[in-house]
């Protein structure tokens, strides 16, 4: 038989795995007797844990929630996965850094020390975007209300300041929200405009959530039924889910091998020992030829025709930069 911190411990785990746990399922999982699982939930009532018995044919245990935070009990890998998560929330962009960074040292301050040398040898840098491509941060206050709504499926009413950040003379927005997602370090919401009668997403931090909450809808369906597939679609500019507006194909004189491990989303055909087929796809044709350019490997278009004269439109506007100024006037006269 476990010990009996280790097995309160144990027994807590399982208590928070599910709601409702028959007291022989529990006698079992943890090799014990029922009468030792009754003493074992005795003891945690007394360090404030709010476990509440159901009756039945099998009766049971049920971890409640409870009015205070009473002492938390994790297990090694949930010890250290928390610390781990801590440690990167500063890139959520949800505003809570400092509060995150108080966590983390509480918490390594109760780890024994076997934990506390596994968490200290977990050093994540962070590594920030540059000032024009970091996320803004968004209110845990507004995060928290906008998740709410969600959860109870009731309209939101919001106002919605302008990409230069003004809110003034600007009318309040109807929508229902479905869901709050995080992409490229910002949060979004994922709505159904009332007004627009479209799907639509919401920068996080430009809403200001007004009060009260509307009445309760009806949950849609976003297209294609993934959100994360229609967020990533209307980021591509794309109208067709799971795929991009203007997609092509080339054949690179450079390995397949080299090629793969820049691309995210296309497909690589080894060709030979030194080229390969490329498709891929982007937000223009314009893009696309500019993204194979990267490869700075001789190309071959297969086709479509638009990217052949996307090709020819860099090649023009790229010599002309390649002359400057005193080429061009050389060119002129």
């Amino acid at each position: 038989m476990p010990k009996t911190s280790a097995r309160l411990l144990a027994l807590l785990s399982l208590l928070q795995a599910r709601r409702d746990w028959p007291g022989a399922l529990l006698a079992e999982r943890l090799d014990v007797s029922p009468r030792t699982v009754r003493r074992d939930v005795d003891r945690l009532r007394e360090l404030g844990y709010p476990i509440a018995a159901f009756k039945g044919p099998e009766g049971g245990y049920r971890l409640e929630a409870g009015a205070e935070l009473p002492p938390l009990l994790f297990d090694d890998e949930q010890a250290v996965a928390l610390a781990l998560a801590l440690q990167v929330v500063s890139t959520s962009g949800a505003g809570v850094e400092e509060a995150a960074a108080r966590a983390l040292t509480t918490i390594r301050q109760v780890m024994p020390a076997r934990l506390r040398h596994r968490v200290d040898a977990l050093k994540v840098t962070t590594v920030e975007r540059t000032a024009t491509g970091r996320g803004a941060q968004v209110g845990s206050g507004t995060l928290t209300a906008l998740s709410s709504a969600v959860h109870a499926g009731e309209e939101l009413r919001f106002d919605y300041a302008a990409p230069t950040g003004d809110r003034a003379d600007r009318p309040p927005r109807r929508a229902e929200p479905h869901h709050l997602v995080t992409y490229g370090g910002r949060w979004y919401l994922v709505a159904w405009d009332l007004d627009r009668d479209d799907w639509r997403t919401f920068r996080a931090d430009r809403i200001t959530p007004r009060v009260p909450a509307g009445p309760r809808f009806s949950p849609r369906e976003v297209p294609g039924g993934d959100v994360a597939a229609f967020v990533a679609d209307r980021f591509r500019g794309s109208g067709t889910p799971g795929d991009w507006p203007c997609r092509g194909e080339v054949i690179l004189h450079a390995a397949a091998a080299s090629v793969a491990s820049y691309v995210l989303d296309g497909i690589v055909e080894e060709l030979g020992p030194d080229h390969c087929r490329l498709v891929l796809g982007a937000w223009s044709w314009t893009g696309l030829a500019a993204t194979l350019g990267r490869f700075d490997a001789d190309i071959e278009v297969v086709g479509p025709a638009e990217l052949t004269t996307a090709f020819a439109h860099l090649a023009r506007r790229y010599a002309a930069a390649a002359r400057g100024p005193a080429g061009e006037r050389a060119a002129a006269g």
